[in-house]
């Protein structure tokens, strides 16, 4: 079996069933919307899992934010985290109010 084909730009992955897959899926950065390169390793993907507040367990919920690496450069990745976690209620306000 071939797990790739030769083409004329290089080469291409194929599945068991002979379905093109590609190996690099790319993401967008969740403050600034911009496309996270394949180089960018600096960039984080950070999964939260959602709790239940009574029991103090781990729900079936979880969110994930991918920062790109600029962002981290900046300082601004831990004030961006917490303004998506409260945006997506994983968080409470206040966290973000202050001062």
């Amino acid at each position: 079996k071939q797990w790739y084909q030769r083409r004329v730009r290089g080469f291409t992955m194929l599945s068991e069933s002979g379905q093109l897959v590609d190996i690099y899926i790319p993401r967008r950065c969740a403050v600034s919307n911009r496309l996270i390169g394949a180089k960018d390793h600096a960039s984080i993907q950070l999964r939260l899992a959602e709790v239940d507040p009574t029991t103090g367990r781990m729900t079936n919920v979880i969110k994930s934010y991918d920062i790109s690496g600029s962002i981290r450069q900046s300082g601004e990745s831990d004030d961006s985290i917490n303004r998506l976690a409260v945006r997506d209620r994983m968080m409470p306000q206040f966290v973000i109010d202050m001062p």
